[in-house]
């Protein structure tokens, strides 16, 4: 068993160091090309700004990675110190049922994560983020919401595991396609009530009613066939000065929520043109097509799961003998790392593409063609974003296109539509 041991930590260390050397090429390309001003940025991005783009991913790179490396090794040592099999081991001590020694192993290490989280988060917040200007939140109300995810986490965790290993208890031959189902139904439940229940704990919704920007949003969403419930301004400048819009909701009628970042630091006509992109994910039905994806592939990785975990295979590797079904399903998590890793451009590709159609849509549907450029090139400058990634290092890992390109296609269109 100690070849496979050995085969799965050369795996993981492959797929790390594959992680890394796409990191460290997208670093050097930025430090070749990263002071040069983009053609049709110019007003906008000066050297200045390029500047303190490139030092703010530098050291968010480097942060990163220390962050990246550090849990690499813990994990290793967990796994290959026998610390898996000794928490195994006392779990299974305590003598609980099953479904109790469930929720405390998963819970547990899902607290031990948290914790060993909060130094990088801190020094993310207070250190990276508050020496370029972002960060706005006091320690205080880091903390308060530091508890708040972890007694959050902890009721949807709790739910979600003693359910399915209920589930699992009561047909040891189905569970695989009985989780799935409680799995779905519960991921569509969550978006229904997030953005009533979750969403305000952290931030404060005003409304806009009555407002000329509300009726011209409303009147832009006419268009498309899409009904807004409200439209609703968030004060997100009291943790971060980012920025960012987005729609919730299932089905026709959809709430817009708006940071007060973004309608300070943009115009009427950006802010309607970025609406515009999101009315265009949903008109293409971006959203139902990447769910639908998703859960056709959780289908086929839950039966996988049930059949891999029915063999006890991955415990007997690792020589664990306790809590064997739990210790399973925490190594196949390791596994399934690994296996994803090739799948993630794939679907970096499918978002782009998604993300190009939904450009194309704003071009046609906002008031002002060009405002969709315009605001591209103001969020990655108020954002200090890499205007000049690594195209192996972009074509890898990002979801969008790399906004230089996305600002050339989107002016591209507006010329051709003018022709």
């Amino acid at each position: 068993m100690q070849k496979y041991q050995i085969l799965l930590l050369i795996s993981y260390l492959v797929v790390q160091a594959a992680h890394h050397l796409l990191g460290a090429l997208n670093i050097r390309h930025m430090k070749q090309f990263g002071m040069s001003v983009p053609p049709g940025f110019e007003g906008y991005i000066d050297e200045a700004v390029l500047r303190k783009t490139v030092s703010y991913t530098l050291e968010r790179n480097r942060a990163g990675l220390v962050e990246s490396i550090f849990g690499s090794v813990v994990l290793v040592i967990f796994l290959y110190a026998g610390l898996l099999e000794r928490y195994s081991i006392w779990i299974s001590s305590l003598a609980l049922p099953f479904i109790l020694q469930g929720l405390f192993f998963f819970l547990l290490l899902s607290y031990a994560d948290s914790l060993l989280s909060i130094p990088f988060s801190l020094y993310s917040t207070f250190k990276i983020e508050k020496k370029y200007g972002f960060n706005t939140m006091s320690p205080m109300l880091w903390l308060t919401d530091f508890i708040k995810s972890v007694l959050i986490s902890t009721v949807l965790m709790g739910l979600v595991l003693v359910c399915g290993l209920w589930i699992v208890q009561q047909s040891p031959d189905f569970w695989w396609f009985y989780v799935w189902s409680f799995f779905f139904v519960f991921s569509i439940f969550m978006m229904y009530i997030s953005p009533y229940v979750i969403e305000p704990l952290f931030n404060k919704f005003t409304s806009l009613e009555g407002g000329v920007l509300e009726e011209k949003i409303r009147a832009m969403m006419q268009q498309t066939g899409i009904r807004i419930s409200r439209v609703f301004r968030i004060d997100a400048s009291k943790r971060s000065r980012h920025t960012n819009a987005y729609f919730t909701g299932i089905g026709r009628t959809k709430r817009i929520v708006l940071y007060d970042t973004l309608l300070s630091a943009m115009n009427e006509g950006e802010v309607l043109a970025v609406l515009a992109h999101e009315a265009g994910h949903w008109k293409k039905k971006h959203v139902l097509k990447m769910l639908a994806l998703f859960e056709i592939l959780s289908l086929a990785g839950a039966y996988i799961f049930f059949q891999v975990l029915k063999t006890g295979f991955l415990a007997e590797v690792f020589d664990i003998r306790s809590s064997v079904f739990f210790a399973g399903l925490f190594i196949l998590g390791v596994v399934f790392s690994i296996v994803s890793c090739p799948f993630t451009p794939l679907f970096s590709a499918l978002s782009r593409r998604h993300e190009r159609e939904a450009d194309r849509f704003a071009v046609e549907l906002a008031p002002d063609p060009d405002a969709m450029a315009t605001s591209l090139i103001k969020l990655s400058r108020d954002n200090l974003s890499n205007l000049h990634p690594h195209p192996l290092y972009a074509g890898f890992y990002y979801s969008h296109p790399p906004v230089v390109e996305r600002v050339k296609n989107i002016r591209k269109m507006n010329y051709k539509g003018v022709l």
